[in-house]
């Protein structure tokens, strides 16, 4: 792979129109040939980011290259990659003003008087933090939009309130939980010393072993179930994982702790198919990740 930049100049300032228009080219055609990156625009200079096969990238370069709306095509640099800075947009896309520029740590000088494409390509080292500084604002606009279940901010003051509302009935539940989870610790201590006092002193029959991993994984399943009920008051998860992993732990612990002389075998067939069902689900969520 490869990851190619590349500025240009505007034949025509871009009206807010024109830009979400030549965004959504972007994205269709790049989500197509697997091609990801970024689109900065300010000042009627480009400044495009392309991270994908380096053949592929190459022929869409050339053809962006043949686009009458922008003259002064100049390749900035093209680097063999072994992951992509921006693996997650088919285009990114920002915007920028002149206040945010000058405010951007370390590189308000060069916006202040080079932003053009001779500029970039005079002045490659700002590569770096100027890609550094748009993935972290990009990754900040996702976790905070996509995944803030209650967020304390909305357009509606009711609905404002009774998020509010909710996220304090939410805080009293995980004081809950903390205190299941303590009384559970007291309880996997006191399973242990009762069976070890038991004849045969200080030793654990199958049996025993058993019921003491249930109260191990009982704690570790409150645990779990504490982690999905903050979800509601973080914004740096993505939930789905964790929900699939705690009814992934709450299976897993029926199926060790099961009596199979007693269960029919339906019983046990179907938990079985739910587990590897949650298995499967919960591999393919870390794999997208």
């Amino acid at each position: 792979m490869i990851r190619l930049s590349y500025a240009s100049t505007a034949i025509k300032e871009f009206s807010p129109e024109n830009l979400l228009a030549l965004l959504k080219t972007c994205r269709t055609n790049n989500g197509v040939k697997n091609i990801t990156g970024i689109l900065l625009y300010s000042h009627d200079t480009f400044f495009q980011v392309l991270e994908g096969d380096e053949a592929t990238v190459e022929s869409t370069f050339e053809s962006i290259k043949k686009d009458k709306r922008h003259k002064d095509v100049t390749l900035i640099e093209k680097l063999p990659i072994t992951e992509r800075a921006f693996p997650y947009w088919s285009m990114g896309f920002e915007k920028l003003g002149s206040k945010e520029l000058s405010e951007m740590e370390g590189l308000n000088n060069f916006f202040e008087n080079d932003f053009t494409p001779a500029g970039f390509a005079a002045h490659k080292h700002i590569i770096g933090p100027l890609l550094a500084h748009l993935r972290s604002k990009l990754v900040k606009q996702v976790t905070v939009e996509s995944h803030e279940e209650l967020p304390m901010q909305h357009e509606d003051p009711f609905i404002q309130l009774l998020h509010r509302t909710i996220r304090l009935g939410v805080k009293f539940l995980a004081l809950l939980m903390v205190m299941v989870i303590l009384f559970g610790i007291i309880d996997v201590v006191y399973v242990i010393f009762e069976k070890i006092t038991q004849p045969p002193f200080m030793l654990l029959t199958i049996n025993d072993m058993l019921e003491t991993f249930g109260a191990f994984l009982a704690v570790l399943i409150a645990i779990e179930i504490f982690l999905n009920i903050t979800l509601y008051i973080r914004s740096d998860v993505i939930p789905v994982k964790l929900v699939v992993a705690t009814a992934l732990m709450a299976i897993s612990r029926k199926v060790i702790v099961f009596d199979y002389k007693h269960l029919p075998a339906e019983y046990v067939s179907a938990s079985a198919l739910v587990l590897v069902a949650l298995g499967i689900t919960y591999w393919l969520v870390q794999k997208k990740e």
